[in-house]
């Protein structure tokens, strides 16, 4: 498997090299340089496969000899070991249950599928892999579980102070071993900005091997694509052929994953990227300026990216034209206050409880369907986070009615161990050249 950095395209390197040296040194993001094509009875009878042997299939047709089959093999039923339904909550309607694996998000899925893939490149004697990542929320708690106690790794998560939940937060600094995280003083935007700029620092990159957790990484993109394909399998099952996904979108890592998955070939008829107040995609699909700015703090707080990396992935993707790619892919944004009425909205009809991203990405389909009906298609909205994640999102009546994973009631009493920085490059670096 052959990327390329989406700043030169000349500069080409292999899987290895890629998920290793995460950000190219030219700023850029790796992308495949030929984007493999699955064949039409591969999707026809997705129907008649398991979700691990789906997931196999697309993997292969990704990296092809870069990594045996039979060890592949083993590396996908390790890491995709949970399920990933799709719910029905009214005829036309469905969620896609992405938090069903260990961190109770959707990042289990690239976390643990990046882990295990560097796991198998990873010789003895090597130097260290230091991991870096940055979190808005479920990204760290994931990262943390897929490497804990994976051997010759460390892993340092950087998330911003008091803007993620209290169970998001015990996930991220009550791992210890191989694990730290630091709170910045200041937004998940600067978190990210402090990680990028260690990846290109001479010094850091001098004494240290180190690599990328985040959606930056296509090994984290990669694995994405198999809940798209798993999720049609299911509906193909059901007898919907035309379907319509409803995206949350924050750093928009999940929904380039469901472009990926559509350019290889999965029937997809629209695209819905549905966001919190932190629009900066959905204005430049209205107005054609794409003008990042200062990330606002939501109840959708996994959300809340006001510069999102991906973006210049899917663009890519597109050959950099805005009208070809608002053929696939249409923007909303909501408010605190309408995600909210849509948490409660969704329990009263449908007695069902979504945290408040998947909250957003419910509101997506709604004011699609508005204003574009179509009888024959089915929607599917992502539920990328299990709500007990959220406790101080919601009404008492229905906080009651959400179930405590014994995950979460593990976290109760354990002793949070973190160090705190500002947003300021020099005291980040100068941590990551003295702390043990």
């Amino acid at each position: 498997m052959k990327l390329y950095s989406t700043n030169n395209k000349d500069n080409i390197v292999d899987f290895e090299e890629a998920i290793f040296n995460s950000l190219p040194q030219d700023k850029g993001l790796y992308m495949p340089l030929e984007i493999p094509r699955m064949s039409d009875s591969f999707i026809q009878n997705m129907k008649d496969l398991s979700f691990q042997e789906i997931a196999f299939d697309i993997a292969k047709a990704f990296l092809k000899d870069t990594i045996p089959a039979d060890e592949l093999m083993q590396i996908i039923f390790e890491a995709i070991n949970f399920k990933a339904p799709v719910v029905e909550l009214a005829d036309e309607t469905f969620a896609l249950e992405l938090f069903h694996g260990p961190s109770l998000a959707f990042k289990d899925f690239g976390a643990r599928f990046m882990s295990r893939i560097m796991g198998y490149f990873i010789e003895q004697g090597e130097k260290k892999l230091d991991v870096l990542v940055a979190t808005s929320g479920d990204t760290g708690g994931a990262v943390a579980l897929g490497f804990l106690r994976v051997s010759n790794t460390r892993v340092t998560i950087l998330y911003p102070k008091g803007k993620v939940s209290p169970i998001q937060e015990l996930q991220l600094t009550t791992n210890a071993e191989n694990i730290r995280a630091i709170e910045i003083d200041g937004t998940f935007d600067d978190c990210q900005k402090l990680v990028k700029q260690a990846f290109i620092d001479p010094e850091l990159n001098e004494k240290y091997r180190l690599t990328s957790a985040n959606s930056i990484n296509i090994a984290r993109l990669i694995p994405q694509t198999f809940y798209y394909f798993n999720a049609y399998a299911q509906l193909l099952k059901r007898g919907v052929s035309e379907v319509i996904f409803s995206v949350p979108s924050g750093n928009f890592g999940n929904i380039g994953a469901g472009i990926l998955a559509w350019k290889m070939g999965l029937p997809v008829k629209q695209f819905i990227a549905a966001t919190n107040m932190n629009d900066t995609v959905p204005l430049f699909l209205e107005t054609g300026n794409y003008i990042p700015k200062a990330s606002i703090q939501t109840y959708s707080n996994a959300m809340d990216v006001g510069d999102p990396s991906n973006w210049v992935r899917i663009m890519q993707m597109f050959g950099g034209s805005r009208e070809e790619l608002k053929k696939i892919i249409i923007g909303y944004k909501y408010t605190d206050e309408q995600t909210l009425d849509a948490i409660k909205q969704l329990y009263k009809e449908n007695n069902y409880v979504v945290c408040p991203h998947t909250a957003v990405a419910w509101l997506g389909v709604n004011e699609y369907k508005k204003s574009n009906p179509d009888e024959t298609a089915r929607y599917v909205f992502l539920s990328t986070a299990h709500p007990c994640k959220f406790p101080e999102i919601f009404p008492e009546e229905i906080a009651a009615e959400i179930k405590i994973p014994s995950q979460v009631r593990d976290l109760e009493g354990k002793q949070k161990q973190v160090a705190s920085l500002a947003a300021d490059y020099a005291g980040f670096k100068d941590y990551l050249l003295t702390a043990i």
